[in-house]
């Protein structure tokens, strides 16, 4: 038997409404936050955010943390028009992952006509500010990444669980903040791309250390990479792990001498729980900060544009640093981090 939804004192937020706080038009992102410190406040946003949707025509759909799935299955019953996701599966290890797999959400469970996919989202932000990071960068990214994929977005951020700097990141990236009796703009919402180049580069205390290898002028792909791996070849650690790894560092070393200036120059650093590697070049870099978060070409993968979409996808944090942040003057630097288990 479900749960009753518990009765919220004012005007429930009328979801289906054209114009003001209701349905938004078709072809953009709206994405959405619930900042919640009861389950009255996330059944009693929830339930009629997607329940609404569905009399509408709208398709539902919920990737959350187990707990709170319980939670709203209690409520809303066995629906068989809610696909609940595994939210590992929906939340991959890496940011990339995840924004593919909700444009899949979209194409499979697109409703047709007008409605859209409305998806309760819940990211597990991990254990360290470096994760809290890498999921705010997410946050940011996938109001452009999803823009016009039929998508409604609501994200849900368990203020009691959750540290405050995590909470506050989710005012900083999402459009609108909701309740069960309003739906109302986030004072704290800054522009994506803004957001993303204000954010900081977190600092790497391995990169003030002597390298265990160093390239300082790289032409041979093939030399390189056989170097690299040879320094990998004792770490204990998955064999599909490493590869990952050096394909990162090949994509992003040809992406340099490719699209940089030379000289390409290259550092690798281990450590029991990380191994790191820094790419170096002279040119301008680039001023994209959504780079990386998709092909640079779409679906048309044979043009190309894949070296920082991969690497992001292979990695767990790759950061850019270009002008002030370089070591020298001028030029471009990425660093690739793969954690080790």
């Amino acid at each position: 038997m479900s749960r009753p939804v518990a009765q919220t004192a004012g005007a429930r937020v009328n979801w289906t409404a054209t114009g003001g706080v209701g349905h938004p038009s078709p072809g953009g992102f709206p994405h959405d936050a619930l900042l919640y410190d009861s389950v009255d406040d996330l059944v009693g946003t929830v339930s009629p955010f997607l329940t609404d949707g569905l009399a509408a025509g709208d398709a539902a759909v919920v990737a959350v943390r187990p707990r709170t799935a319980a939670v709203l299955r209690e409520v809303l019953g066995e629906d068989p028009r809610i696909l609940v996701l595994d939210e590992t599966v929906a939340y991959a290890r890496r940011a990339p992952a995840a924004i593919t797999a909700f444009r899949r959400v979209a194409e499979e469970n697109a409703p047709g006509g007008s409605g859209r996919v409305r998806v309760v989202g819940e990211v597990d932000f991990g254990p360290t500010e470096r994760d809290w990071l890498e999921w705010e960068r997410y946050e940011a990214v996938i109001n452009e990444a999803l823009r016009g994929w039929d998508l409604w977005g609501l994200c849900l951020y368990d203020t009691v669980r959750l540290p405050g700097p995590v909470v506050e990141a989710g005012r900083h990236t999402h459009r609108q903040l909701v309740t069960p009796t309003s739906r109302t703009p986030s004072p704290a919402f800054i522009q994506p791309a803004l957001h993303l180049r204000n954010l900081p580069v977190p600092d790497e205390p391995l990169e003030r250390t002597p390298p265990r290898f160093a390239a300082d002028d790289v032409a041979d792909f093939i030399g390189l990479r056989h170097a690299v791996a040879g320094e990998l070849a004792g770490l204990t650690a998955p064999a599909e792990l490493i590869e990952d790894f050096l394909l990162a560092v090949d994509e992003m070393t040809s992406n340099a001498v490719r699209h940089g200036l030379q000289p390409v120059g290259l550092r690798l650093w281990t450590a029991p729980d990380r191994v790191v590697c820094t790419i170096t070049d002279g040119g301008p870099g680039w001023d994209d900060p959504f780079a990386g978060y998709g092909p640079a070409h779409g679906d048309d993968l044979s043009r190309g544009g894949m070296g920082l979409w991969l690497a992001r996808q292979l990695c767990d944090y790759v950061d850019i640093r270009g002008g002030e942040h370089h070591e020298g003057d001028g030029g471009i630097s990425v660093r690739l981090t793969i954690r080790l288990p």
